[in-house]
C-alpha cells in the first residue's frame, strides 16, 4: 500500500508545482472590445515605426501617446476587416498570394544567396594567400586527358616531386609557371570560385588533394602564405627613371642616381624635399611622391610586394620595376571598414564570380524538395512534334499536343501547352530548337525555376518569422486600404454645386498675391551682356535680344518671358520685383550663375480668385474635408462599438527594459 500510495501522490506533486509557478502577466495599454494591446506589442509596432529600438527609447512620453492613439485606431479597424471576412474575399486571396510569390522570391535570393554569400565574401577578404598553381588545358584530346594529365603530375607531387618544377615544366599558364607556377598574393572575389574554395582549406605548404576545374581547366593548388590582408595602404615614392635627361636608357647611372637619394634620405634629408628634387613622376611630384590608397595587386608586383610590407613611416630600400627604381614611403594604412559601407562592392564581385552558381545550387536542392520530375516521353514526343520549330515561334499543332504532361513538382503538373506559352516569351530560350531533346530539357529547366520559387515562396511562412511578419503587415496594408476604399473613397461623391456653395462661403480663401510677369536676357559672361544692354540703350528691341540670345535653357522660343507669377515665387520674381515701372528693364545683374538683364511687363494687385480661377483648388480642399469627415464618422462607429480604453501611464515604462526583455 505505501508504494500505490506513493505512485498516487505523484500527479498530485507534479500539479502542486505547475500551480506554484506564477506566469508574470504582460502590462496592457489598451483594451478594445475583447481585444488587449500590451506594452510589449507596442514597442515592437512603435520602434518598427521609427526605424529601430534604439530611437525609440530616445523619444518622449508624449510621442508615445499620438502613436497609441493611432495604434488603437489601426487595431479597432483590422478588428472590423476580420468582421467583415476579409480573409475569405478571394479578390483579396489573390492580391496576397500574388504579392507572396513576387517578394517571396525576392526575399528568398537575398537572403539566402545574396546575404550569406557577400557575409562570406566580406570574412574572407580579411584573408589573403600566396598561391602558386600547375594548370592543365583541355585540348583536342578532350577534358578526360586533361584530367588524367593533371593526375600523374599531383601523384609525381605526393611522391616527393617539387611543385615548383612540375609547374615550369607542366603548366599550360606560361605567365606563372617560369616563377615555379607562382600567381603572387590573392583574396576572395578574384579567382574562380572553384579555385578559392580549394585555396582557403589549406595551410602554408598544402597542396590540395585533387585536381580543381575551372572554366580554365584542371588546377593542381598550393598555398605558400596565408597571413591577414590589409584592405589598404597609402604610400608615396621617388622614381628614378632608367632613362637619363637625354631619353637613353642607362640603368646604372639610374642606380647610382637612387643610391644617392637613399643615402641622404638616411642621413636625415626629407622624404619631400627629395621628392621635389629627384623623383621622375611628374603625376605625383607635385603631391610629394603620394600615390593614395591602393588595394594588393593594384601596383606592380615588385613596387606592391615592398610596399605592402613596410610599416607606417617606414622607408623602403631600392625596388626595380619595369618603370625604374623605386624609393617607397608607407604612410597609412586602412582598416577593413564595416560590411555596410562597402556592401555594394562586394555584391557587384559576388554576382560576377559566384551568384550563377549559388542560384543554381539553391534551385537544385529546391527541385529535390519539391519532387521535380520531366516527363521524358513527353519531351521525346514534344521534339518529334516539332520538325524545324524554334522557342517562339506558334506551334502548328499546339491543339494536339498542348494538353499532355510535361513535366510535375510539388504534386502539381505543367503541360506542353502551359510550358510552350511561357518558354516563348522567355529571351533566354527564344530562338533555340524545339525538335532538340537537349534544347527541350534546358529549357525546362529554366522556365521551371520561377515555379519552384514561387512555390517556395507560398511556403515560406511556416519556416521563416521574419517573412511571416512582412506577409502579416502586407495583408493588414491590404486590409486597412481595402476599408479605406469602401468607407471613404467609394463615398466621396463631389457635386459642383456643392464645391461653389463652399467657394462662397469661403472665397477670401482663395486669392492672389500680387504678381507680376517679366523677361530675362542671361549671359554666362559680364563682357557679352554689357554688349547686349549697350544695344538696348541704342534701341534694339529686348523680344528680339531675348529669343536671339538668351542663354537660359529652353527660353529663347518664349523670347525669355516668364508668366504671372507671386513676387515671391521664385529668385527670378523677387529680382524682377525690385523694377518699379512696368516696361522699363535694369542694368546687367550678377544673377543665377551668369548676368541677367530683367524687364519688367505686367504688375497685378492682390485680388480675390474667380470660381474658376479658384475650382481645382477648392475642390481638392472640398473633397479632403468631406474624406476626413468620412473617416471620422467611421472612427466614431468603432469607438461606440468597441469603446477603447487607454491606460497612459504605463507608457511610462515603455523601452526601460532592454529589447530582448
Amino acid at each position: 500500500m505505501r508504494y500505490l500510495h506513493s505512485f498516487v501522490s505523484l500527479p498530485f506533486f507534479f500539479l502542486l508545482i505547475i500551480t506554484s509557478i506564477q506566469v508574470k502577466p504582460q502590462t496592457v495599454v489598451a483594451e478594445f472590445g475583447n481585444h488587449e494591446i500590451t506594452l510589449n506589442e507596442f514597442e515592437r509596432a512603435y520602434a518598427k515605426n521609427v526605424g529601430s529600438w534604439e530611437e525609440a527609447e530616445n523619444d518622449s512620453i508624449t510621442d508615445y501617446k499620438n502613436f497609441l492613439d493611432l495604434y488603437v485606431k489601426f487595431k479597432m479597424k483590422l478588428r472590423d476587416a476580420e468582421v467583415r471576412a476579409y480573409d475569405r474575399d478571394q479578390s483579396l486571396i489573390d492580391e496576397l498570394a500574388q504579392y507572396q510569390k513576387q517578394v517571396g522570391v525576392s526575399y528568398i535570393i537575398e537572403k539566402q544567396i545574396n546575404e550569406p554569400g557577400i557575409e562570406q565574401l566580406y570574412n574572407r577578404k580579411k584573408e589573403e594567400f600566396r598561391v602558386s598553381h600547375i594548370m592543365f588545358r583541355p585540348d583536342s584530346s578532350g577534358d578526360e586527358a586533361a584530367r588524367q594529365k593533371a593526375l600523374e603530375v599531383l601523384d609525381s607531387i605526393k611522391n616527393g616531386a617539387s611543385f615548383e618544377e612540375m609547374a615550369e615544366r607542366h603548366s599550360d599558364d606560361r605567365y606563372s609557371a617560369v616563377n615555379g607556377g607562382d600567381i603572387y598574393f590573392v583574396s576572395a572575389g578574384i579567382l574562380p570560385y572553384e579555385f578559392e574554395d580549394a585555396m582557403y582549406t589549406l595551410q602554408p605548404g598544402e597542396v590540395y588533394a585533387e585536381p580543381v576545374k575551372t572554366r580554365f581547366g584542371y588546377h593542381l593548388i598550393k598555398v605558400t602564405e596565408r597571413q591577414p590582408a590589409t584592405y589598404k595602404i597609402k604610400a608615396s615614392h621617388i622614381l628614378i627613371s632608367f632613362a637619363n635627361s637625354e631619353g637613353k636608357v642607362d640603368s646604372a647611372a639610374a642606380l647610382q642616381k637612387a643610391d644617392t637619394v637613399l643615402a641622404k634620405l638616411k642621413a636625415g634629408t626629407p622624404f619631400e624635399d627629395l621628392v621635389q628634387k629627384y623623383s621622375d613622376d611628374t603625376g605625383t611630384k607635385p603631391k610629394l611622391g603620394d600615390l593614395g590608397y591602393f588595394e594588393r595587386r593594384m601596383m606592380v608586383r615588385e613596387f606592391d610586394e615592398a610596399a605592402f610590407k613596410l610599416k607606417v613611416g617606414e622607408i623602403s630600400g631600392i625596388v626595380k620595376s619595369s618603370f625604374g627604381y623605386h624609393i617607397i614611403k608607407l604612410t597609412d594604412k586602412m582598416e577593413f571598414p564595416p560590411l555596410s559601407e562597402i556592401r555594394d562592392n562586394l555584391k557587384d564581385t559576388f554576382n560576377k564570380q559566384r551568384y550563377q552558381y549559388e542560384y543554381d545550387q539553391l534551385l537544385a536542392k529546391f527541385k529535390k524538395k519539391y519532387n521535380f520530375t520531366i516527363n521524358d516521353e513527353a519531351v521525346d514526343y514534344l521534339a518529334q512534334h516539332s520538325d524545324s520549330l524554334r522557342f517562339g515561334m506558334v506551334h502548328p499543332q499546339l491543339s494536339e499536343i498542348s494538353d499532355r504532361e510535361l513535366f510535375t513538382y510539388a504534386d502539381k503538373s505543367v503541360s506542353i501547352g502551359a510550358f510552350l506559352d511561357m518558354a516563348n516569351k522567355n529571351t533566354k530560350i527564344t530562338g533555340k530548337a524545339i525538335d532538340n531533346n537537349d534544347e527541350i530539357n534546358n529549357a525546362i529547366n529554366l522556365v521551371c525555376d520561377d515555379f519552384i520559387l514561387e512555390e517556395e515562396a507560398m511556403n515560406l511562412p511556416k519556416t521563416d518569422k521574419e517573412f511571416a511578419q512582412l506577409m502579416n503587415d502586407y495583408r493588414d496594408g491590404i486590409y486597412i486600404f481595402k476599408i479605406q476604399e469602401d468607407e471613404v473613397w467609394n463615398k466621396v461623391k463631389v457635386d459642383s454645386a456643392d464645391v461653389y456653395n463652399y467657394w462662397e462661403k469661403n472665397k477670401d480663401k482663395y486669392a492672389y498675391n500680387e504678381r507680376i510677369s517679366f523677361s530675362e536676357i542671361f549671359a554666362k559672361k559680364d563682357t557679352i551682356i554689357n554688349q547686349y544692354y549697350a544695344w538696348l540703350q541704342n534701341g534694339a528691341d529686348f523680344d528680339s535680344l531675348a529669343m536671339l540670345y538668351t542663354e537660359r535653357p529652353a527660353m529663347r522660343t518664349v523670347k525669355g518671358h516668364y508668366q504671372l507669377q507671386d513676387v515671391n515665387a521664385s529668385d527670378f520674381s523677387q529680382e524682377a520685383n525690385k523694377i518699379t515701372k512696368v516696361g522699363t528693364y535694369t542694368e546687367p545683374v550678377s544673377f543665377a550663375g551668369g548676368y541677367s538683364i530683367f524687364r519688367l511687363d505686367d504688375r497685378q494687385p492682390p485680388r480675390l480668385k474667380t470660381f474658376e480661377e479658384a475650382k481645382a483648388e477648392v475642390s481638392g480642399e472640398y473633397q479632403e474635408m468631406f474624406s476626413k469627415k468620412l473617416e471620422d464618422d467611421y472612427i466614431n462607429r468603432l469607438y461606440k462599438r468597441y469603446e477603447p480604453e487607454v491606460y497612459y501611464d504605463e507608457l511610462e515604462n515603455a523601452f526601460k527594459k532592454g529589447k530582448g526583455d
